[in-house]
């Protein structure tokens, strides 16, 4: 916590540029691959501070490739990485376990890129997700697979695929308010009469529910996919 903090997008940056991108040029040559950090972390979407080094913590982003090159290069990629990847990056180790009594590693993750995505969403967005992928996906899910920064799309899909999952259709993101404004109506009178027979703790756990959806349908409401949990954003894990 003493060294200056650094930013985990900043960090990947940095360390593609620096680091991964040389190794991955020389391995590969002509085989194209996308870089990126996206999915899990409080640095993906930008909430990370100094307490979020306590753990699980260091340079880290997912390499994908095309389902043909990742049978034929990942185990020898990810090899190649485990030794040629240095033991520090500008202060922060490379190699770190998560969760914490797991076996240190590096966290260059090699994918397949239409199979990163489908394991995440049930189905391949290349063609557009089916309402039914609309609407089983968590917006956590939809935040994590649309959040971070791209380094580099030499496949040409991962940008397009992100792209796909910008925001929900218009007819689903409607359906999705009239559910939500559906859940707070449910509710909304349980506070008063909690209090009317005295139940003020009661009351208190209701209000409280409701104003965590009123902050849900907020966030939707402004094209915003709400997280797993809503208050509080900066600084958690």
């Amino acid at each position: 916590m003493t060294r200056a903090f650094l930013p985990g997008l900043e960090l990947a940056r940095l360390f593609h540029a620096e680091v991964v991108a040389p190794i991955l040029n020389t391995a590969l040559d002509r085989v194209p691959y996308s870089a990126a950090l996206i999915g899990w972390g409080s640095e993906v979407q930008g909430f990370d501070t100094a307490r979020s080094t306590d753990h699980a913590w260091g340079p880290r982003m997912q390499v994908f490739l095309s389902s043909g090159d990742f049978r034929a290069h990942a185990d020898e990629l990810d090899a190649l990485l485990d030794r040629e990847l240095p033991q520090t990056f500008h202060g922060y180790p490379v190699r770190f376990p998560f969760p914490d009594n797991a076996p240190a590693r590096h966290w260059v993750h090699v994918n397949d890129l239409q199979g990163f995505f489908t394991e995440h969403l049930g189905e391949d967005p290349a063609a557009g997700l089916s309402v039914s992928g609309w609407l089983t996906t968590p917006t956590q899910v939809l935040r994590e697979l649309t959040g971070g920064t791209v380094f580099h799309d030499g496949l040409g899909l991962l940008d397009s695929y992100r792209q796909e999952l910008t925001w929900y259709p218009d007819d689903v993101w409607r359906y999705i308010l009239a559910c939500q404004w559906m859940r707070l109506s449910q509710e909304e009178p349980f506070v008063g009469r909690c209090g009317e027979v005295g139940d003020d703790l009661g009351s208190a756990v209701v209000a409280a529910r409701q104003v965590r959806d009123l902050m849900k349908l907020c966030l939707l409401m402004n094209r915003v996919y709400p997280p797993y949990e809503v208050p509080p954003l900066r600084g958690s894990g």
